[in-house]
């Protein structure tokens, strides 16, 4: 226990407290068992040590461990919480619990038991809380945390502050808004973020940051994709083939069938990936408007999860249309807005505006006749009419 003491002092003492995402103020802290589920590199470590730094409890009475710590091959989850109790802890905060086996169970008997211990976890975005051998879900309070929107990287590497702007006014008023912003030069900065800006570890290394995310992907694929017990360990490079093909082609309208071929997989075993990976936050499926979600549904579009990864997973030239979709279906579904495949242009947002997303040229020949249709356009700083700056997107959350 001591050395689990040590290690939480020093972590805390480094957590920089500068810039803090606003999930956690959105948190509901007086709950006893909290969750926090993303992917790898999004923050949620440092999210954890800042609200610790913002408690204002004695040190003993709080507690950071990870629990792919070396000390728990040999001290199990339920008697490290014990023991810190009885000395006088009383907030537990519990880093990569989907590294641990019967971590569920383990949560579930602290939070019965001891009813002033506050527990709090994150883990992987792939971990299904419904599917667990123990069902949480009536117990925990669970929130996720995406990556940086390009709101957040201003403020993070710039200190441009911003306030999160309402989808419905976002197109109300999109001229006045970018107007505003002009000063930054925002399609400059935008580059900056579609390289490198989605999650928040580049700033220790902008150089070795593409390295850094591919070694991120890699480890997503070959062990948290581990942790599912039907994903066949032998399928890892065919699951590379396919993030690699996703980043050099045009806006992917997948034949599934083909696409199982190619890669030499079965299709309904290909169509069950896609959904993990979707889980881990690897890759986006986009489905025609009105169709079903269910695991077993074949996406209309695929799409790399942020622009970042195309950097990451291939080093063939990236197609700009799919770093343009996948930025702003990430923006979108991150703010909480529902996206599905158009008919007519691209996408439909939350069932009112269809959108066509290009570059500053494009024309409005496939939203014609069409009400609440807008261009979301890349390369222009300043939008008018039904015409609006991609970027603009990035401050939605």
């Amino acid at each position: 226990m001591d050395i689990l003491r040590e290690k939480s002092a020093i972590l805390l003492s480094q957590a920089e407290m500068g810039f803090q995402r606003p999930l956690l103020s959105r948190i509901n802290w007086q709950n006893r068992l909290i969750g926090l589920l993303g992917a790898r590199g999004v923050g949620k470590s440092t999210l954890l040590l800042q609200r610790m730094r913002l408690l204002d409890v004695p040190p003993e009475e709080m507690l950071y461990v990870s629990l792919d710590d070396l000390y728990f091959a040999t001290h199990s989850l339920v008697e490290t919480a014990e023991s810190f109790r009885k000395s006088g802890g009383r907030y537990l905060f519990i880093d990569e619990v989907h590294k641990y086996e019967g971590w569920a169970r383990e949560l579930k008997n602290l939070y019965d038991f001891y009813k002033d211990l506050q527990l709090v976890f994150t883990g992987s975005s792939i971990v299904e809380m419904l599917s667990l051998e123990v069902d949480l879900s009536r117990r925990a309070h669970v929130y996720h945390l995406p990556g940086l929107s390009f709101r957040e990287f201003l403020l993070f590497e710039y200190g441009v502050h911003h306030d999160p702007i309402p989808l419905g006014q976002l197109f109300d008023e999109h001229v006045v808004l970018a107007t505003a912003l002009n000063s930054v030069k925002p399609v400059k900065l935008f580059e900056q973020y579609t390289a490198y800006g989605y999650y928040p570890f580049y700033k220790e290394d902008i150089k070795g940051y593409t390295n850094q995310l591919a070694n991120v992907v890699n480890l997503t694929v070959a062990y948290d994709l581990a942790f599912i017990e039907d994903v066949d360990k032998q399928q890892i490079r065919k699951i590379n083939q396919l993030l690699a093909s996703l980043a050099t082609q045009v806006p992917f309208k997948p034949n599934v069938s083909e696409l199982a071929k190619t890669i030499g997989m079965g299709r309904v075993t290909l169509i069950q990936y896609l959904h993990y990976l979707e889980k881990a936050r690897l890759v986006q499926q986009v489905y025609l408007e009105g169709k079903g979600l269910g695991p077993m549904e074949k996406p209309g579009k695929l799409l790399l999860d942020n622009p970042n990864l195309f950097h990451a997973i291939s080093t063939q030239p990236k197609n700009e249309g799919s770093v343009r979709e996948s930025f702003f279906v990430s923006q979108l579904r991150n703010a909480g807005h529902r996206v599905d495949l158009a008919k007519k242009g691209d996408f439909v947002l939350d069932g009112r505006y269809t959108i066509e997303v290009g570059g500053a040229k494009k024309s409005f020949r496939q939203l014609a006749g069409l009400d609440n249709a807008y261009i979301a356009a890349d390369d222009i700083e300043v939008g008018n009419g039904n015409r609006v700056p991609l970027w603009l997107f990035g401050f939605l959350y």
